[in-house]
């Protein structure tokens, strides 16, 4: 069993159900969508995590901790900070992969989600050596090096970059029309603001299975 605490829209959020119509399957509930055919190949990374942004990234738990624990422990932690808004998202692109992102790095983001990192380590199991292995270190810088082995994920404080992850990787010349799709996808959405007004507990079973929602966790309000 692995956990992460993700953001990710309310169940019934008109953002997270137009990302589960894209994606295929809805994390909240497992619901297929079958129109999801013809984009299947290119959505299916992302399918299994389901729509979401890493805050902690997937973890085993800590032989110190228990799960009860842990959903206390988000349940808590949301309650005691605020709800706030992302100013603006767009369609953008991380290598070969689209994602929704921010606009412009937004501070309040950062310090929150480092805010999250730090607090969830207690929860963590020490990375294994195959762990370490899927991270090919030798191609990560030597501050995502670090990262990794002290937070168990390159990508976290100073290198952590925002983002709702919508493809698997893209061939270059692939990459104008299907940037064109999901602005059209996701058009009542983007260049506007993202509320960010919870957290998600999402739950791997077992290794390479479908990620789930296990519980949803407002943020205390404005």
């Amino acid at each position: 069993m692995r956990y992460a605490v993700y953001f990710t829209p309310p169940q019934t959020h008109p953002l997270n159900l137009a990302a589960a119509r894209w994606l295929g399957r809805d994390a909240f509930t497992g619901e297929i969508h079958a129109d999801n055919e013809a984009r299947e190949e290119l959505t299916a990374e992302p399918r299994r995590y389901g729509f979401h942004a890493t805050l902690k990234a997937p973890f085993e738990l800590s032989e110190k901790k228990t799960e009860a624990q842990l959903i206390a422990a988000v349940k808590n932690f949301a309650e005691m900070r605020t709800a706030f808004d992302i100013p603006q998202i767009v369609v953008g692109q991380l290598g070969p992969f689209f994602a929704l992102v921010p606009h412009s790095v937004h501070g309040p983001l950062q310090d929150f989600a480092a805010d999250i990192v730090d607090f969830f380590d207690e929860f963590r199991a020490p990375l294994s050596d195959s762990d370490i292995a899927r991270r090919r270190p030798q191609n990560l810088t030597p501050k995502q090096r670090d990262n990794l082995m002290l937070w168990g994920y390159p990508h976290v404080m100073e290198e952590f970059r925002f983002h709702m992850t919508l493809t698997g990787p893209t061939e270059e010349p692939d990459r104008p029309d299907i940037h064109s799709v999901l602005n059209g996808h996701f058009s009542e959405f983007i260049n506007r603001p993202l509320p960010i007004t919870g957290l998600a507990l999402f739950v791997e079973e077992q290794r390479g299975e479908p990620f789930k929602v296990h519980s949803w966790h407002s943020l205390a309000t404005r």
